[in-house]
């Protein structure tokens, strides 16, 4: 079992163009797809099309959108209730894969919710093998919620903690590195930029921008392992066509895919997870895992929307893995 928290989770709306986005102009849109999202939810969605038990916790009314989308693609879930409306989040794609993300901030969660929403998943997560905490965080929620979410899953569950996985971006993700042991999570899953963000954050001594790390693997390698060496146990970071990286305190891989044609990138990062997540949960080592990120984010990025894909529609065997250093 894998449960996923998506504390700020949103209706995506993916609108299709037929050329580049031209600023100020009007456009017609050739189609338009609506899921339940949230990084998150879209883990949950991609384990489930895979076979795999899931459980998704959220914030959401009954009748929100977002839950009857969840609801109508089977996903499991378990919602605190709130009156406000969740969010909506516009991507525009392009007919190259460039995508152009419009993100709402979401609806307030007072501390009392904060701490339902917590009780919910400590409650949910008994007995599971991973916990996802994914996502940007709603407004009145503090940038160290993750940190305080993986201590209070570590100090209810008399020593059978499940392992904690976190994606998200800018203070939270940095809060993830700021506390002590308690609070560190198992893998972090990056992408080159936030890995860039972390790296520094860590006092890596050189200093490298989103396209360096993605330009340069083992540059992207020894960032990961400048995290590692903070208490995380492992960094899955993404690095968009170039594929992706796994640092552990025994190991480094890069692991790439042949080109595919990109349709839309929204949730690729996501779909990684789930994929690396799904090849942990059947015992796979660390660099198969790895290989199974890779498949599933590049089948996703051929898929229209957010659409997430089932592990038949991967392609594991065309990865390529390589060891590389870390130091």
């Amino acid at each position: 079992m894998i449960v996923t928290l998506t504390a700020n989770p949103s209706l995506d709306r993916t609108v299709a163009l037929p050329s580049p986005l031209l600023r100020g102009e009007v456009q017609r849109a050739v189609s338009v797809r609506q899921e339940s999202g949230g990084k998150g939810v879209n883990v949950s969605r991609a384990l489930v099309a895979s076979g795999l038990e899931t459980v998704a916790v959220l914030p959401g009314g009954d009748s929100d959108p977002v839950l009857a989308g969840l609801r109508d693609g089977g996903v499991p879930f378990a919602a605190l209730a709130i009156h406000e409306p969740l969010r909506t989040n516009v991507a525009l794609t392009e007919p190259d894969g460039v995508t152009t993300k419009i993100n709402e901030p979401g609806p307030v969660l007072s501390e009392d919710q904060q701490e339902a929403l917590i009780g919910l998943l400590l409650e949910r997560s008994r007995g599971a093998s991973w916990v996802v905490l994914a996502g940007s965080l709603p407004p009145g929620v503090p940038a160290d919620f993750y940190a305080t979410v993986t201590r209070r899953l570590r100090s209810t569950t008399d020593g059978a903690a499940p392992r904690i996985a976190v994606d998200s971006s800018g203070a939270p993700l940095a809060a993830a590195l700021s506390g002590d042991a308690s609070g560190m999570p198992d893998l972090l899953k990056p992408n080159a930029e936030e890995l860039a963000e972390l790296a520094a954050a860590a006092g890596f001594a050189t200093a490298s921008t989103a396209d360096e790390l993605e330009a340069d693997p083992e540059a992207a390698a020894a960032a990961a392992a400048a995290v590692v060496r903070s208490g995380v146990g492992a960094v899955l970071a993404t690095l968009g066509s170039k594929g992706a990286v796994l640092v552990t305190a025994d190991g480094a891989w890069l692991a790439t895919h042949p080109p595919v044609k990109a349709v839309s990138t929204v949730g690729a990062g996501d779909s990684s997870l789930a994929g690396y997540l799904l090849a942990s949960s059947q015992g796979a080592a660390p660099a198969d895992c790895l290989r199974q990120a890779v498949a599933h984010g590049a089948a996703a990025a051929s898929l229209p929307g957010s659409t997430v894909p089932a592990v038949h529609q991967t392609t594991p065997d065309a990865v390529t893995i390589t060891a590389l250093r870390k130091d």
